[in-house]
């Protein structure tokens, strides 16, 4: 299952990146908590399928929802912790009214970091079994799912096409084709309005931003070395995201670190 190949990828991680343990441990539990849930959804869609609509499917991640929020409640720095204990005590009808408003307001640029989490599972299940989720699907979001892209990545293209751009979703974790020269978040296509930056000590990441509507997104390049996982990757590169804010950039999407 692809969370729990990238728990592993934290995890590893960890070892090698000691000044970014501490995200990258939280991010490999996190992956696993959402793991187990995802494979009770998995194994529980053969009896009786998932439909892609969350207001009927809404009470079968109780269970999931609530250990992904006590995990947090107890590994998270606050105030992130205090938020997902909040959440986790909440009557179930509640808690599912909030994922619903989530779900059906496009509410997904909004900082909402936990129902984030908790639906990750429910919609990259429905991912793997070719089930489409009932959500707006804006242009520049996920062509599946509609979620805001949180990490982009290069990979080698044809003779004389230099390297393909690509976007990976937050929300269900799959990836679509993007032109290079186009901003997802306001669709700026003038070259000299979307820089670049990059750092000596990270020579595959770059931050690409737009100067129009001033969001970005971070991307790694792996046509060099394929073993990377974007999302996770991401986390080893955190110094960026705050050169990126205090230049005065926001993220099209936080990452795992809310960054």
């Amino acid at each position: 299952m692809e969370l729990e190949r990238r728990a592993a990828r934290a995890r590893l991680l960890a070892r090698e990146a000691p000044m970014a343990c501490e995200p990258l441990l939280f991010a490999a539990g996190l992956y696993a908590v959402q793991a187990t849930a995802a494979g009770a959804l998995d194994s529980a869609h053969g009896n009786r399928p998932l439909s892609g609509r969350l207001a009927d499917d809404g009470e079968r991640l109780d269970g999931g929802a609530r250990a992904i929020l006590q995990y947090v409640a107890e590994a998270a720095p606050e105030p992130l912790a205090e938020a997902a204990a909040f959440r986790r005590d909440e009557p179930a009808a509640t808690a599912r009214t909030r994922l619903r408003l989530y779900w059906s307001e496009d509410r997904s640029d909004d900082g909402d970091y936990l129902s984030r989490a908790v639906l990750r599972p429910y919609v990259e299940t429905l991912r793997r079994w070719g089930v489409a989720p009932d959500r707006l699907h804006r242009k520049g979001r996920c062509p599946f799912c509609g979620g805001s892209p949180w990490i982009g990545l290069r990979r080698d293209g044809a003779e004389m096409e230099g390297a393909r751009r690509f976007l990976v979703c937050a929300l269900c974790g799959g990836e679509w084709g993007f032109p290079r020269v186009l901003c997802p978040a306001c669709f700026e296509d003038a070259p000299a309005r979307l820089p670049s930056y990059s750092a000596d000590t990270h020579s595959a990441v770059r931050i690409e931003t737009c100067e129009t509507c001033r969001r970005y997104v971070k991307s790694i390049d792996l046509s060099e070395d394929a073993r990377p996982i974007p999302e996770v990757d991401d986390l080893v590169t955190l110094s960026m995201d705050l050169w990126a804010a205090k230049n005065g950039f926001t993220r099209i999407e936080p990452g795992l670190a809310g960054l």
